[in-house]
This record gives C-alpha cells, structure tokens and sequence, in this order.
C-alpha cells in the first residue's frame, strides 16, 4: 500500500515499516529506542515486532498494564521514572506499539519528557490504525473523563501492520469499525456504503479501506492540526459516545464500553440529533441507525444512566463558554461544525435509540 504524507511525517504500511525503521532507527541518530507496550501487546505482538526489526541502537521495552483504566497522569510517572532510570535522553525515541490507550498514552510521555523526544506509532489495533494513532493528539484520562489532558504532537512516524490485526478479538475488530464508519459518514458517503455489507468483505478489502480510513482522516486534521476548525467533524458520535464510555468505565454495576461500542452509540445518538435539526432526513437517519445497530447490536440504558451521562457533557473537552458542542451530520459524507442541542433534544434522542 502506498505511503501516505501527513503534516511533518508519513504514514507507512505493511512490509515497508521494517524497512523504514531500518533506515530511522541509526545509531549516530538516536541514543536509545524504548518500546511502550501494555501487557496484551507485550505478549502478542512485541515478538515479532522485534524480531523483524533491524538496528544497532540499543533497545528497551517499557510495559505497563492494558486497559483504558491505566490511561491516567500515575502510568505516565512510571514510565517517566522508567525512562530516567534507563538512561533516556533528548537523542532517545520512544516507539509506541499498542492500541489507542498505549498510543495515546506514549505520546503523550514522549511530548512531555524533557520538554518532548522523538516517537513512533505503530499502531496494533484497528481502531488505532484508522484513528488514535494518526494526527498527533495524545492524552491521558482525568478520573473518569476522557483525554482532559494532553499535547498535539505529531510522531515521526507512524507504521501501520495489517498482520497485527490477526492478534484481537472480534470485539477489538468491531471497535475500530466504528471510527471507519464515521469516516464515511463525515467525508465520504461511497466509502460508507462498503459498509452496508460487511459479509462480503475479504482481508485484502480491508488492507483497502484501512488505507482510505487514514487518508480520510489525514486528509481532515492536514486542513487543521490543531482543530480550531474543520478537524471537529471528526468527533461526530464523540460528544455523547464519551460521555457514555466514561460513564460506565467509572460504573462498577455496568461492564465497561471499548471506545468504538460507545462512540457507535455516539453516532446513532447525534444522527438523531442531525435529524431533528432537519440537517439530515428520516431516512438517512434510519439507514445510519439500523447499519451501525446491525453491526453493534443494542446497549440497555436506564433512566439514571442517561440522566448521569448528560450530567457529564459539561465535561466535555470540545465545550467552549460553557456550551456542549457537537460535529452533526449534514447528509451522509458531510459534516456541520459548531452545533448546540437542548438536553431535551438528548433525551429524546435516547428515546429514539432504545425503541
């Protein structure tokens, strides 16, 4: 697949990042490559990511535990301990190999150590291929709610596997299909109709639409890094789909959402929101609602849970003066920045997704 230029560095596929690293990791360059990995891809993936790899610039592995609840300000003072400790410098990389939490998380330390290093994602999940891994945003958790602090930092590079994809359960495919699907229904309604019948699919389409998914979204955050505009549209489904991942993260009574199942909700929840501000018509909203329940399936949500959720929009990152903001469709494969919603609205948008 082809490489794809992004603002200040390139994403590359397949058998060509292995080659690039040969070419990158160079000892009269970088002091030190320290892989970040969580305990799932320290297991599954590190072995082969390391034994394909091919350099004389001492390497060494930093692994913290997996899980979206490890994606706080306290993982990041172990491994900024750990890099001191292992002798890191300004000339060290940090090489981040793992999902959205080890992507996200690792370059958030990277930017912050010694006032920023060097790193690289090579992302090992779907939704961290197609979304966390692409445009320099990285974060950590504040409590419960999502990414409150962070950088954009854009990495030196970013090396996307397929192969890695063989290591996830089905669930972790399914989550980063949510972000794919946003992408069509944001930029570019042909590449959402793919979707209308994932059966038919082979791997090699999906080498296929995981390279369109990346040039859709680069495509976005190279208009603006630093999403003072039109980068908003990319968190359609992302107001209200936070909200409900932190809510049930924090929950000890719910099992807790991955990223994609909630911002999947998300979706259906502001294409209702899109409909009644007669952005989008019944019919799109209903082709949107049944592909994306079809492929997730239905989350139960009890009066107190959706009364507790909107309670934590004002938390929203994206809000500004005190106003929750959505990105909301305008027709399928186009977007409408800077909207506001009523809480009623939201309410009968949850309505509308239980029935």
């Amino acid at each position: 697949m082809q490489t794809i230029k992004a603002n200040g560095y390139s994403v590359y596929f397949n058998d060509s990042i292995y080659t690039y690293l040969s070419s990158a990791l160079q000892p009269d360059v970088y002091s030190k490559a320290f892989i970040v990995v969580d305990s799932k891809t320290s297991e599954y993936c590190l072995p082969g990511f390391v034994a394909n790899l091919a350099t004389e610039v001492p390497l060494e592995i930093i692994e913290f535990e997996s899980g979206e609840q490890f994606k706080n300000i306290e993982t990041c003072f172990e491994i900024w301990s750990a890099l001191t400790e292992l002798g890191a410098d300004r000339k060290s990389i940090v090489i981040n190999l793992g999902g959205g939490v080890v992507t996200d998380l690792g370059g958030f330390v990277a930017s912050t150590f010694k006032r920023g290093i060097e790193y690289i994602n090579v992302p090992t999940t779907l939704l961290a291929m197609v979304d966390a891994s692409i445009g320099g945003k990285n974060g950590v958790d504040l409590g419960n709610l999502k990414n409150q602090i962070g950088t954009i930092t854009t990495p030196k590079a970013v090396l996307i596997d397929t192969n890695f994809l063989s290591t996830l359960p089905q669930n972790e495919m399914r989550s980063g299909l949510a972000e794919m699907l946003k992408h069509g229904l944001i930029q570019n309604k042909s590449y959402w109709d793919k979707f209308k019948n994932l059966n038919s699919l082979s791997t090699d389409d999906l080498d296929v639409l995981i390279h369109e998914s990346v040039e859709i979204k680069n495509n976005v955050v190279t208009q603006d890094p630093t999403e003072n505009g039109i980068r908003k549209a990319l968190n359609f489904g992302h107001t209200l789909g936070h909200a409900i991942e932190s809510y049930f993260l924090e929950n000890e009574e719910k099992t807790a959402l991955l990223h994609g199942e909630a911002i999947a909700v998300g979706m259906i929840l502001e294409g209702y929101i899109s409909m009644e501000k007669s952005l989008i018509s019944k019919a799109e909203y209903n082709e949107i609602k049944f592909v994306i329940r079809d492929i997730f399936g239905l989350v139960e949500f009890t009066q107190n849970d959706i009364e507790q959720i909107i309670s934590l929009l004002i938390h929203d990152k994206k809000n500004e003066f005190g106003k929750i903001q959505f990105a909301l469709l305008k027709g399928i494969g186009d977007i409408k920045i800077n909207q506001f919603a009523a809480n009623d609205l939201i309410y009968k948008a949850f309505e509308d997704y239980k029935n």
